[in-house]
C-alpha cells in the first residue's frame, strides 16, 4: 500500500533532519532481515544511532531535495548508494561500537530455493535419521550414503552448495530433512560515510596497531633505501649517526695517542673485559661470588683430609690392588 502525501512528507522531513543532525552513518544491506530482527537491533543502538530504511526511490527523492536545498554539499555522494535493499544507520559516535552492534545481531536461517549462497554450505558426515527408504533422494544429489542401524548414513562431508551459487529445490529440501540452517542474516556494512568521506566498510577493520605496524615496516624501508643511495633523510639519520660513531670509534681504539669521552668506556672494556662481568646480574653478584668461595672451602679441607696416602678406592699405600 503505498504512503500518503502526509506521510511522505513526514518521512522527507526526518530523512532531512538525520542529514543535518549526523555527520557519520553506514550503508547497509538488508537481505533477508525480517522485521523482528530489525525491531531488535533498532533497540540495541538505541541512544547510539538511528536507523532509516525506505524505498530507493524515495531516499534519493530526499536526497536530491537536501543537495539542492544546500549546494556543495558531501551529502550527494550517498544518491548512488541507493540501490537494492538498502538503508541508513546514522550516528555521531564511534563507529566501530555501531559496527559491533550491526554485526552480532545475526540470525540462522534456513536455505531457501533460488537465494543466492553467502558461503559454502557443507554437510558433515555422521547419521542423518532419515529412513533406508529415502536413499534414492541422496542418490540423486550424488551423495555417498550406507545404511547404519536403521537409518542412513553420509559416509563423508559433501560441499553441497558453493558460495555465490543458487540454491536449488532438492538442495533446499535435503537441508530441511537434515534440520540445517546453514546461513545467518543481519545487517551487511556495504559503505561508511564520515564528514564527506565516503569508503568500503572493510576500511574499519584497520585498528591502530595494524596502521602503526605498517608504519613502522614502512619506515625501516625508507631507511634501508636512504642508506643504500646515500640519501639523508629524516628516517636514515638516525642510522647514519650510528654508523659514523662505530667507524670513528673502530679507528679511535687503534690508536695509543688519541681518545675522547664516550671511547674510553670501550677502550676499558678491551683492556679488562672481566670488570664487567656480572654487571647485568642485577645487583646480587658480589653475593654471589662470596657464597661460591664458601661453597669450594670445603672441597679444599676434604681434599686435604684424604692425604696422598688414599688410592682410587679407598685403600691404604699397600693395597693389594
Amino acid at each position: 500500500m503505498p504512503l500518503s502525501q502526509e506521510r511522505k512528507e513526514e518521512y522527507f522531513e526526518r530523512f532531512k533532519n538525520l542529514l543535518d543532525t549526523y555527520t557519520k552513518c553506514f550503508i547497509v544491506e538488508v537481505d533477508n532481515v525480517g522485521s523482528k530482527q530489525l525491531q531488535d537491533t533498532r533497540k540495541e543502538l538505541r541512544g547510539k544511532a538511528e536507523v532509516l530504511m525506505g524505498k530507493n526511490t524515495m531516499m534519493r527523492k530526499c536526497i536530491k531535495d537536501y543537495v539542492e536545498a544546500n549546494p556543495g554539499t558531501p551529502v550527494e555522494q550517498l544518491i548512488e548508494e541507493c540501490r537494492g535493499n538498502v538503508g541508513f544507520v546514522f550516528t555521531n559516535g564511534d563507529l566501530g561500537s555501531v559496527r559491533e552492534i550491526l554485526e552480532s545481531n545475526t540470525r540462522p536461517a534456513p536455505a531457501r530455493v533460488g537465494a543466492i549462497a553467502p558461503i559454502d554450505v557443507i554437510v558433515p558426515k555422521g547419521p542423518t535419521g532419515c529412513d533406508p527408504g529415502q536413499t534414492a533422494f541422496f542418490q540423486t544429489l550424488q551423495i555417498g550414503t550406507k545404511i547404519t542401524r536403521g537409518q542412513i548414513e553420509i559416509t563423508n562431508d559433501i560441499q553441497l552448495v558453493n558460495k555465490g551459487d543458487k540454491v536449488s529445490a532438492s538442495q533446499a529440501a535435503l537441508l530441511q530433512k537434515l534440520n540445517i540452517e546453514p546461513f545467518t542474516y543481519g545487517l551487511v556494512l556495504k559503505s561508511v560515510y564520515d564528514n564527506g568521506s565516503l569508503f568500503d566498510a572493510k576500511v574499519l577493520d584497520i585498528t591502530d596497531d595494524v596502521l602503526t605496524m605498517k608504519f613502522g615496516e614502512a619506515l625501516k624501508k625508507l631507511a634501508a633505501l636512504s642508506l643504500a643511495i646515500g640519501l639523508p633523510t629524516q628516517a636514515s639519520v638516525p642510522h647514519s649517526i650510528a654508523n659514523a660513531f662505530k667507524a670513528v670509534l673502530a679507528i679511535t681504539i687503534q690508536l695509543e695517542n688519541y681518545t675522547f669521552d664516550k671511547a674510553d668506556l670501550y677502550e676499558e672494556y678491551l683492556k679488562d673485559p672481566s670488570k664487567f662481568a656480572g654487571s647485568g646480574g642485577g645487583g646480587g653478584g658480589n653475593g654471589g661470588g662470596e657464597v661460591a668461595a664458601k661453597e669450594e672451602e670445603p672441597e679444599e679441607e676434604e681434599e686435604a683430609d684424604l692425604g696422598g696416602g688414599m688410592d682410587m678406592f679407598g685403600g691404604g699405600d699397600g693395597g693389594d690392588y
